[in-house]
């Protein structure tokens, strides 16, 4: 299978002005500026295969949007190569533009006080969208993302997770085989995240559509990704499942406990420390961290030891992996 997306030694380089302190470093700057290189991706390299979702995962500043903006032509890369949905993205024209679709979470296309339906009119004729197409795609955008009767009241009207909503069915309306998101549930509520997941999953199920995401909300990566790019400083750190990045950075295991007996008097803090680091502990419940080769042995000797009314073993959360992945990943890069 060819990949829809290619990225081979992709990098980036801006120039930023370099402006000394006080008015003669103004003046400076003024007549006989200077400037600084900043690297903001250095020889980036991955495929991704049609039907696809990845996480693009990094810090602020790690490369992520720089690099989603190179792939759909808004940013012209300082070196390297890509092809996007078969094209060159800053030679496609029209053509590429109806294979992809970027939608920004900090950016709206949405116009204040009009309708979104007056949005999604404008792109249906941008996009050429014949009307049939465009009743049919639009009544199946507004079931799945349960809009209702959004479409008639003003965008200022509306709450956060309905704009991001609409911003999702206008974007799509042309039905484009390639989505770039860039931060898609930023901002919302835990009902309108969920939502967007569910959406997601569903329209990639129906029409087979590739998906590139950028989030800080792990949930999003674990709900929706088979696949996780790591950046950071510019530079990729990992590209695979991400079970593989748990198995190879968390070194851990958590056993989670809840004990039984009906006395919090009969096991204490200290006595749960004989079998690995407690990192909390209320009665009945207990969670403690082990070496991940120990928590077969560890989980059977709590279980022969205590009043254990119920166990599970658990990886560390998700958060501290990534975290932990980055912080390796910088000292590997000084």
């Amino acid at each position: 299978m060819s990949s829809i997306v290619t990225a081979e030694r992709l990098s980036k380089t801006f120039q930023v002005k370099v402006r000394d302190p006080g008015l003669r470093g103004a003046l400076r700057a003024l007549f006989r500026p200077h400037y600084r290189d900043v690297l903001a991706v250095r020889d980036v390299t991955f495929g991704i295969d049609p039907g696809e979702i990845v996480a693009f995962l990094g810090p602020n500043g790690a490369g992520k949007t720089t690099t989603l903006k190179m792939l759909a032509g808004l940013l012209y890369p300082t070196g390297g190569r890509v092809e996007v949905a078969g094209f060159i993205p800053w030679t496609g024209g029209p053509a590429f533009k109806r294979r992809i679709a970027l939608v920004l979470g900090n950016r709206q296309q949405l116009v204040w006080d009009l309708p979104p339906e007056e949005t999604f009119l404008l792109n249906r004729a941008i996009y050429d969208v014949g009307d049939g197409d465009y009743r049919e795609r639009l009544a199946e955008l507004v079931a799945l993302l349960e809009l209702g009767d959004v479409l008639q009241k003003p965008v200022r009207q509306l709450s956060l997770g309905e704009r991001m909503k609409c911003e999702l069915v206008a974007s799509l309306l042309h039905r484009p085989p390639l989505l770039f998101l860039d931060e898609p549930t930023l901002g919302l509520d835990v009902t309108a995240q969920d939502a967007i997941r569910r959406f997601l999953i569903e329209y990639r199920d129906r029409h087979g559509a590739t998906v590139l995401l950028t989030s800080h909300y792990m949930q999003d990566v674990t709900a929706l990704a088979s696949r996780v790019l790591m950046i950071n400083r510019g530079r990729l750190l990992y590209d695979g499942a991400l079970e593989a990045l748990v198995a190879r950075i968390a070194r851990t295991k958590r056993i989670e406990l809840v004990l039984g007996g009906g006395d919090g008097n009969r096991v204490t803090a200290e006595a749960l420390a004989a079998f690995g680091e407690v990192k909390s502990f209320h009665f009945p419940n207990a969670v403690l961290e082990v070496r991940r080769e120990d928590a077969p042995t560890m989980s059977a000797r709590l279980l022969a030891a205590l009043p254990v009314a119920d166990l599970s073993i658990e990886d560390p959360p998700i958060e501290e992996v990534i975290r932990l992945a980055f912080a390796r990943g910088g000292e590997e890069d000084e």
